[in-house]
């Protein structure tokens, strides 16, 4: 999952970037308003973690472009504020939790991962396609209800891939997803190759052939 944190805290922001990076997330900061506005509107993320009151201005207005640009993402909101009134204006606004600080970090990953549930795959733990079944409490993959070995990028990838049946998906718009912001250090694309080509051989080997290349643009994920 690629999460933006959005949270002018610099500790309260790498607490949380730490503790979701090490239950397998690929997670990018914003340290103030212009930061949260410029990367919600040049990259594509799962869920936002949005303090309000940023510094340089309001989280609010991030949601604002969000809605306005149509883009599908979590939302949940962080804030001091515990007021009705703030809360019901973020909801508003297009956000789908809001939860109040001080708060646990645990709690903050449940939400974030129920939002997700409910966002992209209608409130169920566990994704279908076709013979393949997804467990994503446990990060775990079957075909044919027979579990499949599986890399930590490779899972990603290969729900990455079902999220996105049937669009092509460009070797940056992949090494994004799975590297985010790191994915600017990366001096060629070898590493996504060699990811596809092991998931492609995991799920060749129980009968399954559902990447496909689209020479010149990238892969593209759909049935035969």
């Amino acid at each position: 999952m690629k999460i933006l944190i959005a949270e002018d805290e610099l500790a309260l922001q790498q607490s949380i970037k730490v503790y979701l990076e090490h239950d397998g997330n690929v997670c990018e900061i914003a340290s103030d308003f212009h930061e949260a506005q410029e990367k919600v509107d040049l990259y594509d993320y799962d869920v936002l973690i949005l303090d309000i009151n940023l510094e340089t201005g309001s989280g609010l207005e991030v949601l604002r472009t969000l809605k306005k640009n149509n883009k599908k993402v979590g939302v949940v909101i962080i804030s001091a504020n515990s007021s009705l009134e703030d809360k019901l204006e973020g909801l508003d606004l297009g956000a789908d939790d809001y939860i109040t600080k001080p708060f646990h970090l645990a709690e903050l990953n449940s939400r974030i991962k129920a939002v997700l549930r409910r966002g992209k795959f209608g409130g169920n733990d566990t994704i279908i396609f076709n013979e393949i079944r997804i467990d994503t409490r446990s990060r775990t993959a079957y075909v044919n209800d027979k579990p499949i070995t599986l890399t930590r990028k490779e899972y990603d990838l290969l729900l990455f891939f079902i999220s996105n049946q049937g669009r092509v998906l460009s070797k940056e718009i992949i090494a994004e997803h799975l590297w985010g912001d790191n994915s600017d250090l990366l001096d060629n694309f070898d590493f996504i190759y060699v990811h596809i080509n092991n998931l492609r051989k995991k799920m060749k080997d129980t009968g399954t052939r559902y990447i496909k290349t689209a020479y010149g643009s990238g892969y593209k994920f759909m049935a035969e």
